[in-house]
């Protein structure tokens, strides 16, 4: 008789067979009898029954396997616990590591440094998948930003602008700059082990740069130019911007630009105040383009770009953003899916 391996059975199986066992115990059954029934050894069914007697129903239940949690760990639970939570609230160099990020090797140094014991870096890296820690690609954050302006625009500023706009009928839009290149390949191919891919592109290579600005309702307004911004260009843009919104029944245009010299150019700055009763500019803070809803419009308008073939004739690139552009204007929920980051729902 094959006899039944009780480790292969789901714990609830194991304590039915156990059960079983002492049911046809108590009805007078010998041990081998029940063994031949319930395809268990002659000492495995003892052995159930004697545990039954000494400890009852609770000695039917499977006991866990293994040693008590956090014993013979390097680190201790407090230890743990201080170490992750420096990995949550700092960076490296605010701890006077030389390391830009939480690699394993830094993580190895911290805890030298803080609980005095040098762990191997496997032993590293099991502490962070115990933690739930896996390896990220960060967020970049200009080292010159002001935290404190930050949440002066999130907290005061744009509350005001957001309101008036309300109150006025007036249309937000927000606003920024980029630049595609007909030789600019983003992204990944399969390829055979040991074989890197090639791809051909035009050495004479088409630049062109692109204004736009979108809505929360995901209305997009664009104007491609070549070379950089300049003061008449963004007066144009301006002003077609101001037009297209009264045609569509807003009254007033608030339009949100970062810092870029030319946004607070003389030029501009006169062309703004001859026509303020239709368009007003804020300015978000410096080195926050994470605030700024138009860079998700931006990085979608150029991973369409660069993973399509390069453009290899004259004209080819601007026609592809054009038509890219074009298509966004037609789907405005996607334009409004945008707004969905953590970054800019405050925008939303």
């Amino acid at each position: 008789m094959k006899l039944t391996d009780m480790r292969k059975l789901s714990p609830a199986a194991r304590q039915e067979r156990r059960m079983q066992a002492i049911k046809l115990r108590n009805q007078g059954w010998t041990y081998e009898d029940i063994a031949r029934q319930l395809g268990l050894s002659r000492t495995g069914v003892f052995d159930i029954c004697q545990r039954y007697q000494a400890q009852g129903e609770s000695a039917l239940q499977d006991k866990r396997c293994g040693r008590p949690l956090g014993t013979l760990r390097a680190l201790s639970a407090d230890q743990e616990r201080e170490t992750r939570q420096l990995l949550i609230d700092k960076t490296p160099d605010g701890l006077q590591l030389d390391f830009a990020l939480w690699s394993r090797p830094a993580v190895q140094q911290l805890i030298k440094q803080r609980c005095a014991l040098k762990l191997t870096l496997q032993s590293v890296g099991t502490y962070l998948r115990r933690w739930g820690f896996t390896p990220q690609k960060p967020i970049e954050r200009a080292y010159e930003q002001c935290p404190q302006s930050v949440q002066r625009w999130l907290n005061e500023q744009y509350p005001v602008i957001r309101d008036r706009a309300r109150a006025e009928g007036a249309e937000i839009h927000w606003a920024d700059e980029t630049g595609l290149r007909s030789d600019d390949v983003r992204g990944r191919s399969y390829a055979p082990v040991g074989k890197t891919p090639e791809i051909r592109i035009r050495r004479r290579r088409e630049g062109l740069s692109i204004i736009s600005s979108i809505t929360n309702r995901g209305k997009v307004r664009f104007k491609v130019f070549e070379g950089a911004m300049k003061a008449p260009l963004l007066i144009d843009f301006m002003r077609r911007l101001v037009r297209q919104s009264q045609k569509e029944g807003a009254p007033k245009v608030f339009l949100i630009l970062d810092n870029l010299k030319v946004h607070h150019a003389r030029q501009v700055q006169a062309w703004l105040q001859d026509n303020k009763e239709h368009i007003e500019v804020f300015y978000l803070p410096s080195y926050s383009p994470e605030l700024n809803p138009n860079e998700l419009l931006n990085a979608n308008l150029k991973a369409a770009i660069t993973t399509k073939a390069p453009a290899r004739r004259k004209g080819q690139l601007k026609e592809a953003a054009i038509g890219h552009l074009r298509h966004l204007q037609k789907s405005p929920k996607k334009v409004q899916q945008f707004f969905g980051k953590d970054s800019v729902k405050y925008a939303a």
